[in-house]
């Protein structure tokens, strides 16, 4: 088993961070049960030479199983996703896997040739489980035409939303990946007015609706800590699909996983209230899978790029 780096101090992974990127790609990997920790090294090291020879973002991410295989400190309240399910008779489904590589740059083709690369190195200790290639829609509009990650904050502040400050997993985040399928014309059906009453915000230029429903996407994602403080996490989804199959690939990351657990159980009426979000009417989940995107350093440590 590798030999788990210093914990702290630790830089985040950069590419977490680049933003404007218009051509994104996601792929989970299942690695063979005797795979060992130098053989998912090798494979990972392989996206990210093809990665960096194709000046494509690259980020990294472990499932909890594989970080305890590759002999990293476990940081606090890394685990596996399960499904959650409540009120909204719609569960947020688990597929979790190994590792997860986010791509993303300005150019499609670049994009493919790495995840080409990647899925050619895990084909020899295990599977490509999924993979979806995504891109941005218009001024970062989710494909129900509303704009999405409104309430993102500047980058120096999302790194403090996003990064472990201290402690084991130090300059790391923890990764939410699901995939959601949108039932693009039963929302279109909708008068504009009863769409802006699902999510709380109006449809051209993304204001908060002034008696913003209680019931709504927004209303029942918003929460606040024991201090009175909004709960953040940092915002990186982006749409997917063809003219048949469509919706967003929902990708955020926090410092804590417990800020994810709230905002899903609310979401699918597991909060004990008897409400839910209604955009769950519209749009349900396919895929749902929590990582451990490691610091620069921890990477370093294991004989990868940082």
């Amino acid at each position: 088993m590798t030999e788990a780096p210093p914990a702290s101090p630790g830089t985040p992974q950069e590419a977490i961070f680049v933003e404007g990127t218009g051509a994104h790609w996601f792929q989970h990997f299942a690695t063979d049960p005797d795979a060992t920790a130098a053989q998912v090294l090798a494979a990972v090291r392989i996206a990210q030479q093809v990665a960096a020879a194709a000046t494509a973002n690259l980020v990294v991410g472990f499932g909890a199983a594989m970080t305890a295989r590759l002999g990293m400190e476990m940081p606090p309240g890394l685990k596996a996703f399960t499904e959650i399910g409540g009120s909204s008779g719609r569960v947020a489904v688990a597929t979790q896997e190994d590792v997860f590589l986010w791509i993303h740059g300005d150019r499609h083709d670049l994009n493919f040739e790495v995840a080409l690369a990647a899925r050619r190195a895990f084909e020899e200790i295990g599977e490509l489980a999924r993979e979806t290639p995504s891109w941005v829609y218009r001024d970062s509009r989710d494909l129900t035409g509303f704009i999405d990650g409104t309430e993102n904050p500047p980058v120096e502040e999302a790194r403090e939303l996003a990064v472990i400050a201290g402690g084991p997993g130090a300059g790391g985040s923890f990764v939410l990946a699901q995939r959601w399928i949108h039932d693009l014309d039963g929302f279109a059906a909708l008068p504009t007015a009863e769409q802006e009453q699902i999510i709380g915000r109006t449809k051209p230029d993304s204001v908060e609706l002034e008696d913003l429903p209680p019931h709504s996407h927004l209303g029942r994602v918003v929460h606040s800590d024991e201090d009175g403080e909004e709960i953040e996490i940092y915002r990186r989804s982006v749409p997917y699909g063809t003219s048949t199959e469509a919706g967003l690939y929902f990708l955020a990351f926090t410092d804590d996983l417990a800020k994810i657990d709230l905002m899903l159980e609310s979401m699918f009426g597991a909060t004990g209230d008897g409400r839910h979000d209604p955009l769950v009417t519209f749009s349900e989940t396919v895929s749902g899978a929590y990582y451990y995107a490691p610091s620069r350093e921890t990477l370093q440590g294991l004989g990868l790029a940082g």
